[in-house]
């Protein structure tokens, strides 16, 4: 998958999240369809994440630092759009994937044990989403395609209906298409926080 096609999919995911936010904070879930939409989200963001890592020569401990630190950033700012501290925001299940990640590449099984095991109850979309980068991860660094089974079967479980698996046909459809899409380094995490303030202030200037 080039770097092209994997930003495609990022920016896509941006969409589909962005959208099933406005309809949860704005419009209390009421809209019919956009918190549907939204499942595609996580997939998308977490294949990528997963593929990432999965490369040889990937930072995963780098990864890590930048997600903890944008996590931490976005948390407040969370907090104050859907009005919950828990469980914590999607960048900190990726930063707690990663972390199961580069436990399991160092051998830390102890360490790996307890960041799959305990800390998933803190963080968004829980054991399923931990399991969901570390099973992707898996089958796309030792080439295991079935591995994504139990992956989405996983999300769809969380979620209780289908929707994730619509990122398979999506994800079929851009690879092929989007080669030439310039990366962005820092632009996601910053539209994180930002669309996640806009959201907000709306809400409560409309209070």
């Amino acid at each position: 998958m080039t770097s092209g096609a994997r930003e495609a999919l990022k920016w896509l995911a941006v969409v589909f999240m962005t959208l099933d936010h406005a309809g949860k904070i704005i419009y209390s879930g009421e809209v019919p369809g956009l918190s549907e939409v939204g499942r595609l989200a996580f997939p998308l963001f977490a294949g990528v994440m997963a593929y990432n890592l999965a490369q040889p020569g990937a930072d995963v401990a780098k990864s890590i630092r930048r997600l903890v630190v944008w996590g931490v950033i976005a948390q407040p700012v969370h907090a104050f759009a859907f009005g919950y501290w828990l469980p914590l925001n999607i960048l900190l299940t990726f930063a707690l994937s990663a972390t199961v990640i580069y436990a399991l590449s160092s051998r830390y099984w102890l360490t790996a044990a307890f960041a799959a095991g305990a800390m998933p109850v803190f963080v968004d979309y829980q054991w399923a989403g931990v399991a969901f980068v570390v099973l992707s991860w898996a089958a796309f660094r030792h080439r295991h395609p079935w591995l994504l089974v139990p992956a989405f079967a996983a999300i769809c479980l969380f979620n209780g209906n289908l929707w994730a698996l619509a990122a398979v046909p999506v994800a079929a459809v851009v690879i092929p298409c989007a080669t030439r899409v310039p990366r962005t380094r820092w632009a996601f995490y910053g539209y994180y926080v930002g669309h996640l303030a806009l959201l907000a202030t709306v809400v409560s200037t409309a209070g």
